[in-house]
């Protein structure tokens, strides 16, 4: 196929390349060199005629991306194969054929075109091989085939495991383009690759052909252009350059001394390149990765493809400025969310929230344009993340981004009054608790006959029970007692007797924090368990063999003390049940339905702890708790004015005591409730695979609330919907969520400003006193957790569901987080020395590095 006869739509026909080139050629300027492409079809009749190929991929399907060997020495057998087929007689001819239209004897570049390759989810790049200066047909078809062959490399194979492509599936085409030998060629980001600004195209540009800069052996120019000017240009040192070789292909040579310092384009010619490239990036929508070559003053452009790492930008309807901040870190959860997920939790929050990459965000632009709402904006989220405080600051010093309106001019939301006060009374937060908990056995009860069309509508009424349970003005009140208390009393403690952070320690073994509870009740399943050594033995298999949902435990009943333990099992789940990782995700598995997660908790439990552990645990931090009670109140009786200052501090002993379990409740009543409902929705996905509607249950997972209310009024389901909404998730998985994103795509994430710590510590946010030393452990997985006692568990975020491992360690690092978080107020009752909003803590410190948490300052180090 020529090129004139290609377009987007020829993906399967030429790979990702070749139709790229296809549309390149339809926008005027360009310039693309003309070819064509010889199509999947032909490589697809090559396996299909050699049977050994296809034994070989089949075995490749089976092998794990991190079996090294097998991939290399598989993929290896499968290129070797592919480079000595036959080319079959017809193929050469049309081959030969195509290469008379364009000049037999002219250099090509002959360039593979996977149809994995170049796509918006996942670009693929590099992975194929490409060859320059090929002339005549019999060298022409050898390089096909090494194009071929390059499609199984070890790297390409690897790539296609780990993101889910099929190797049979993914066929490859082969571009034959007619050779531009330049004078500077490169490579141009539409928008900057490094901070993620739309608004911002980044040029790097080389001598010669562009194959020295892409290989890296040499460094080029680097402009960066915004507003049809050139905001910046580095020209670098550029010692080589490549060249076609007279006898084909290419070599590397030095650069001549007086051309290594010049620059290889003007300031004119980046700008005409620059729109050049805009007008690429509007015909496809999104933002390019350009390779593009200069010939005297005329520009080529040889390559273009969708830039896949850029997090999305949430779309709106104006041309104002947005900032964006995520509410996956305020929610410890800033994993991607199917659309079930993301619409129920938006009819779920009072604030309007905008969807990108799979997460939600708020838009605080509105409060960040008045004086009094931006210093109420930076107070709160600063204090509870100073990674996203920082990050706006670095907006507002700008100046130029965001427009700032006088006080009475505000569009602004009004800031909301301040709670009434509420005297310290525990059956406060016992009706509160004993009010959302009749109101879920009521949900229970009212949806356990619905279906249809009648289901959907009473979830959307009940969705309005949920909130305003959730956010009952006495439910604050009574959170913002416990925030207020523990604040006065970190102040003036420290004010007073200079201790810092004394509220950590008289917060351990709180009551009613049904979230510190649930890890110690584990504890007690665990010494239900640890008697029956058949039952010990039969739960390390399951373990081991990875088992998934429940049958386990019906099974494990047949063994001596079976019948106890999976009591023991099942009345955790009857009251902890409905919780699991990611919980603010309706469609995330709950443990009640993949019991088997918790098995590596409470077999580390057994492992790691005597029986009676969870009372005793539970005992020690009362008593510390009343031991740094009556420290405090010891020492300040001995101060001027003690007295006074002593029974003021009892009584916000007395508060914060009194309701900072509390904290954890309204979360658990409302993951409750989305249980219940997604229990009746599965009801309802089973009816809809019976009627042929869905071809699975979990499909309704991709389908928004509002689309599967008409779903099921009408009992017709979009299935290439469903399709594209499943890929687009796998994309946004791989996706890295900012703290704050702006509306021209720039990504930011904030810098602590600190000069207290060591110059090599990983600063974070302290969220619980105290200093522990011990062995890191670092996890992803809470089902893969193999934990110690005195290990110090180092992961990206920690929600409620990760409790249960909290009782083990000895101290907390995570990279998402902050001051009232769940995984902070459960390291405070717990007595763990905290760390949260540590940069990439996942990935600098190392699993067995052996690493101090300073939780009271607020950094980590790593000692060796």
């Amino acid at each position: 196929m020529d090129f004139e006869q290609i377009d987007a739509t020829n993906v399967a026909d030429v790979g990702g390349k070749g139709a790229f080139l296809g549309e390149l050629s339809r926008i005027p300027g360009t310039g693309v060199p003309g070819g064509f492409c010889i199509t999947t079809d032909a490589f697809r009749r090559i396996v299909a005629e050699a049977p050994s190929i296809g034994t070989r991929l089949d075995q490749l399907s089976r092998a794990e991306p991190d079996d090294h060997a097998a991939v290399r020495t598989l993929s290896a057998d499968v290129r070797r194969s592919v480079e000595d087929v036959a080319v079959p007689d017809a193929l050469a001819t049309a081959i030969s054929e195509a290469l008379t239209r364009f000049g037999e004897h002219t250099p090509y570049a002959v360039r593979s075109s996977a149809t994995a390759e170049d796509l918006p989810t996942a670009s693929f790049a590099g992975q194929q091989d490409s060859y320059l200066n090929i002339t005549g047909p019999a060298e022409i078809l050898r390089h096909v085939r090494r194009c071929w062959a390059s499609l199984f490399t070890e790297w390409a194979v690897t790539y296609r495991l780990r993101n889910g492509f099929d190797h049979r599936k993914t066929g490859m085409a082969v571009v034959v383009q007619r050779m531009v030998f330049p004078d500077a060629a490169g490579t141009l980001f539409t928008a900057d690759p490094v901070t993620s600004n739309r608004k911002t195209a980044t040029v790097e540009a080389g001598w010669g052909l562009g194959e020295a800069l892409v290989s890296g052996l040499v460094s080029g120019d680097v402009y960066t252009v915004r507003d049809d000017q050139v905001a910046s240009a580095a020209i670098a040192a550029k010692t080589r350059v490549a060249q076609a070789s007279p006898e084909g292909g290419t070599h590397d040579a030095p650069t001549d001394p007086q051309r290594q310092a010049q620059s290889a384009l003007t300031e004119a010619q980046v700008v005409r390149l620059v729109r050049l490239d805009r007008r690429i990036e509007t015909h496809f929508g999104r933002p390019q990765d350009i390779e593009w070559c200069r010939v005297g003053d005329d520009f080529h452009i040889v390559q273009s493809r969708p830039i896949t790492t850029l997090f999305p930008v949430p779309t709106t309807d104006d041309q104002e400025n947005h900032v964006y901040v995520s509410v996956g870190h305020q929610q410890m959860m800033t994993d991607a969310m199917k659309p079930l997920g993301l619409s129920l939790w938006q009819l779920t929050t009072p604030r309007a929230m905008h969807e990108a990459g799979g997460r939600l965000f708020v838009d605080v632009a509105p409060a960040l344009a008045t004086p009094a709402g931006r210093a109420n904006l930076m107070e709160t989220l600063g204090s509870s993340d100073p990674l996203i405080g920082d990050a706006l600051q670095a907006v507002l010093d700008r100046g130029d981004f965001l427009r700032t309106l006088p006080e009475e001019d505000s569009t602004a939301a009004p800031a909301d009054d301040a709670p009434a006060p509420i005297a310290t009374d525990p059956e406060t937060v016992s009706e509160l608790i004993r009010h959302s908990e009749a109101s879920v056995a009521a949900l229970q009860r009212e949806i356990r006959n619905l279906s249809g069309p009648a289901l959907l509508d009473f979830i959307r009424s009940d969705i309005a029970e949920l909130k305003r349970i959730l956010f009952d003005p006495q439910s604050l009140r009574v959170i913002m007692a416990a925030m207020e208390a523990s604040q006065w009393l970190n102040e003036h403690m420290e004010a007073w007797l200079g201790e810092r952070n004394a509220a950590d320690a008289l917060t351990q073994s709180v009551p009613r924090n049904v979230t510190s509870e649930m890890g110690l009740a584990l504890l007690d399943v665990a010494d239900a368990i640890r008697p029956h050594s058949d039952v010990v033995e039969f739960l390390h298999r399951v373990a081991d063999e990875g088992r998934q949902g429940d049958g386990f435990l019906d099974e494990m009943a047949g063994l001596a003390g079976g019948p106890e333990a999976r009591d023991a099992i099942r009345g955790y789940l009857d009251t902890y049940g409905m919780r699991c990782v990611g919980e603010i995700d309706i469609t995330r598995a709950r443990w009640s339905e993949q019991p088997a997660a918790l098995v590596p908790v409470i077999l580390g439990n057994i492992k790691n702890f005597e029986p009676g552990e969870g009372e005793r645990r539970f005992e020690r931090g009362r008593r510390e708790s009343h031991r740094k009670e009556q420290d405090l109140l010891a020492r300040l009786r001995a101060l001027p004015d003690g007295e006074r200052k002593a029974e003021e501090t009892k009584r916000m002993i007395d508060r914060v005591r009194t309701f900072a379990g509390y904290r954890e409740y309204p979360k658990y009543g409302m993951v409750s409730r989305y249980f219940v409902y997604k229990q009746a929705l599965l009801r309802e996905a089973d009816r809809l695979v019976r009627s042929g509607a869905l071809r699975e249950d979990e499909d309704i997972f991709f389908l928004r609330f509002q689309e599967l209310e008409e779903a099921v009024r009408s009992d017709e389901v979009d299935a290439e919907l469903i399709r594209e909404r499943r890929e687009a998730f796998r994309a946004h998985e791989a996706l890295i969520p900012p703290r704050v994103l702006t509306s021209d795509g720039e990504a930011l994430t904030g810098q602590y400003r600190r000069d207290s710590a060591p110059s090599d510590a990983l600063a974070g946010l302290p969220v619980s006193a105290g200093a522990v030393e011990g062995r890191a452990r670092v996890v992803t997985d809470m089902a893969q957790a193999d934990l110690e006692a005195g290990d110090i568990l180092v992961t990206a975020y920690t929600d409620p569901s990760w409790t249960p491992v909290f009782v083990t360690v000895a101290g907390l690092v995570t990279e998402v987080g902050g001051l009232m978080t769940h995984g902070a107020v459960v390291a405070r009752e717990y007595g763990l020395p905290a760390v949260v909003g540590v940069e990439q803590a996942t990935r600098r410190i190392r699993d067995g590095q052996r690493i101090r948490v300073h939780g009271t300052d607020g950094y980590v180090q790593i000692l060796a």
